[in-house]
Order: structure tokens, then sequence, then C-alpha cells
């Protein structure tokens, strides 16, 4: 399995805390090509239709606060098909959330189906149109796949899942606190395991073994969390799976994380 890191749609830039250049916040997402189930994303980021019609398709309070860059180029389908792919090849989405800035590429991708935790689609459905649930994301009626929260037990996890129609190797992996249904996407390359672990933390030194976190990212993390111990419980898996098991975890939103995987 081939794995390509993407950023699917630059933000505010922020301050690194260790030197280091400061970076605009991303969305950073996995195009998995599979041998036998076609492309796979991970994240569908911010899509066309946000770029083209943000007044519509997104929040004001979210816009202003992130501060999305909106350049069509970003944009999932732009960027499988500057790889050389035809974006129908996309068969399937692998969703960590519902939030804005994680589905809203799924219009681009109309036949994929599209797969999520039960209770992170309940909430969608419940809540939208709000803030972090924006409805046109889904108007277009995507083939769902849902997950309840139980299933197997995965290097000390409960509750994994392995995707529908897909290859054994990819997994959903509950991590619940930012959302009810928030989860994380573990993939095997063949040689080790790479897990994206959505908004489950936001900056990288949440996973060290003294965790630190970023002052502006703290900011969005607190302000969206809807559970705050099982957020807390959620990065303490995260920390668990990455200096236990060798796990190599990933974010959606650190830029230096991306830059790592993409040298």
């Amino acid at each position: 399995m081939r794995i390509h890191h993407l950023n699917l749609g630059s933000m505010r830039e922020i301050d690194a805390l260790d030197g280091s250049a400061s970076a605009p916040a991303v969305c950073h997402a996995l195009l998995l090509e599979t041998p036998s189930s076609g492309l796979v994303l991970v994240e569908a980021g911010l899509g066309l239709d946000d770029v083209a019609k943000p007044a519509e398709m997104l929040d004001r309070e979210w816009t202003e606060m992130v501060g999305p860059v909106l350049v069509p180029g970003e944009t999932a389908v732009r960027q499988v098909a500057a790889l050389g792919h035809d974006p129908a090849d996309v068969r399937h989405i692998l969703l960590t959330h519902l939030d804005v800035d994680h589905s809203g590429g799924l219009p681009d991708f109309p036949h994929a189906q599209v797969h999520v935790m039960e209770a992170e689609l309940e909430d969608a459905l419940a809540q939208a149109p709000n803030r972090r649930y924006r409805p046109g994301h889904w108007a277009h009626g995507p083939r769902w796949q849902t997950y309840p929260g139980t299933g197997t037990r995965w290097l000390g996890v409960d509750g994994v899942r392995p995707a529908a129609g897909l290859p054994e190797d990819i997994l959903l992996v509950p991590l619940g606190g930012h959302t009810r249904g928030h989860a994380g996407v573990a993939v095997n390359d063949g040689e080790r395991w790479l897990l994206h672990a959505g908004d489950a933390y936001f900056y990288h030194g949440e996973l060290a073994p003294q965790p630190r976190s970023h002052p502006l990212f703290d900011i969005v993390q607190l302000d969206s969390q809807v559970d705050p111990e099982r957020r807390v419980s959620s990065q303490e898996t995260l920390r668990s799976l990455a200096h236990d098991h060798g796990v190599t975890v990933i974010s959606a939103h650190d830029p230096w994380e991306l830059a790592e995987h993409t040298r």
C-alpha cells in the first residue's frame, strides 16, 4: 500500500515553540493506493464548494477564527488529479469525524463510500447546521458506512473495527472526546502502523512523555471538546501506542508533523 500525505486546507499561521519557523495550520490527510480497493482518502478536508462559496458552506465564526486560505489547488479532488489519478477512482473515504474541515471535500467524490462512527453521524445530523457541522457537505447523499463503538482489541485499545470492504490492515480506532464519535484511522503499509488521530490532539508536543500543549491550538481544542475526560484519556491512549507499541501517530492540524512526512 502506498501512502501519500496531503494538506487539504491551509489555515491561520501559528508560531512554533521550539525555535522552528512559524507555519500555517494544515488539514493533514492521507491518500492510500490499495492493491484491491482502489484509492482511499483518510479525511476529505475542505472542498471546492467551500472554496467557491465559503459564506454559504462554512460558518462565519469558524472562518474568522481559523482563517482558511481556501484555494482550489489544496482540495483533495485537485490533488488526486495532480498525482495522475482519476478522482472517480476514490472509492472510499474514512473520516475521523464530521467537522467542516474534515468533511468539506465529500461532495467532490459523490460516489465514494464514506466510513464514519455511528455516534458521529447521529450527532452531525441532529445538530447541523452549527459551527462544526454543515449539512451542505452531505447534501449529495453519501453512501454512509457506519460503525458502533464496539469491536475488537488492538494493541491494548478496545472497540477497534476493520473498515468494511477494505484491506484488513485499515482500522477505525475510537478516540472520543473532541466529538462523541471521534475516531482515528490506523493503516499498515507492510512495515509499520500509522495512525491518523484526527483532532484527538492538535500539537506534537502533546504526545511527548512530558506532554506540552500549544497555546493557540489549545484555544481551539478546549473550546471544541465535548467530553474533557475522554479527550484526555484518548491522548493517553495515543501516547501508549506511540511509545509502547511503536505506532507512528499524526494529527490533523500540526504543520510540523506534516512537514516531517512530506520531505
